[in-house]
């Protein structure tokens, strides 16, 4: 009778885990190889060449008067880029023009437009009218003055509308205007051409409670954004989800910025470097990695746990500010 050998009996075993584990760690070091070499590309090397009038002499910015908005159409109008100014106040787009005209040595036009009214795409058609549009930015947007419970928003009603108006249906409109002269250049230039950034935010990432419904556009922004990416690819036609965290601007209310917090002219020179590399971007690398973190590696129940206690605590001392005036 012949002695049972446990050893010979695994060896075959442990032959095949050997192998797996192998796989396994090769395939998890090449994995990390690209992550390394792509992350280099787009945070160090960038694709910064890629926007330039080439695309099309015109680059048109809504919400062009302040904060990130503004800071594009400086990065655009120093690039050589003609620029048409979207906003509301006819004299802040004037002081922005002005200032471009002299700064950049560029040809300016505005057009003075409350994107809280749905009546307003036939005066922004005609104002686009004979434009060779190289690039849109879909920069318009409006937040809550302080984070609130939903039925507790001050004149909720028209707060939905307006929200959707300037947060949703901007986006939809100006893209409707301008894609097709994008892709009309296909009959005069062998290829379509175009870039449109419709800027997001990284509350459209992942549910933001007492900021409910801004959190529900911008994730509108993205998906749409994303969807029409997929079909205008082919055709040489680059749009971009923009989802920038906190950017020290007027409507964040942040005054000193941070590594975390920069400066609008410090985000918008790193996020035009990502543009044809990254189809949806944090456009800031410590904003990617905060992307990473609240994506990929914390829980979606502690994200939403964390974001209702930072609100409720921002919602309490605005309140007791109120009180107090």
């Amino acid at each position: 009778m012949e002695s049972f050998n446990a050893v010979e009996t695994l060896q075959p075993a442990e032959r095949a885990l050997f192998w797996v584990g192998a796989l396994i760690t090769a395939s998890l070091a090449l994995w990390l190889l690209y992550k390394i070499i792509t992350g280099f590309r787009i945070w160090v090397l960038g694709n910064g060449d890629l926007l330039s009038p080439k695309l099309g002499k015109w680059a048109v910015v809504t919400g062009a008067t302040d904060g990130i908005g503004k800071s594009y159409a400086e990065e655009l109008a120093r690039r050589g880029f003609s620029m048409m100014l979207i906003s509301r106040s006819q004299e802040k787009l004037d002081d922005v023009a002005k200032s471009l005209e002299s700064t950049y040595k560029v040809e300016t036009k505005t057009i003075a437009v409350d994107y809280s009214h749905d009546d307003i795409y036939p005066k922004i058609e005609k104002g686009l009218a004979g434009l060779e549009i190289g690039v849109l930015v879909n920069n318009v947007g409006i937040s809550y003055s302080y984070p609130e419970f939903f039925l507790h928003i001050p004149d909720l009603e028209n707060f939905i509308t307006t929200m959707i108006n300037v947060n949703i249906t901007s986006v939809c409109q100006m893209t409707r205007l301008v894609l097709p002269r994008m892709e009309a250049s296909l009959l005069f230039h062998c290829r379509a051409k175009g870039v449109i950034l419709n800027i997001s935010s990284a509350s459209g990432m992942f549910p933001v409670p007492l900021l409910t419904i801004y959190s529900s556009t911008k994730a509108f922004v993205d998906f749409f954004s994303r969807g029409l990416q997929s079909e205008y690819k082919c055709k040489g036609i680059i749009i971009q989800s923009v989802l920038p965290f906190f950017v020290a601007t007027k409507m964040t209310k942040i005054r000193k910025p941070t590594l975390d917090k920069p400066t609008p002219e410090r985000y918008v020179a790193a996020e035009l470097n990502t543009v044809g590399l990254q189809d949806q971007t944090n456009g800031y690398f410590p904003h990617a990695v905060m992307g990473w973190v609240t994506t990929v590696l914390a829980p979606i129940k502690l994200v939403l746990c964390l974001g209702l206690r930072m609100n409720k605590a921002q919602r309490g001392g605005y309140l007791r500010r109120r009180k107090l005036r």
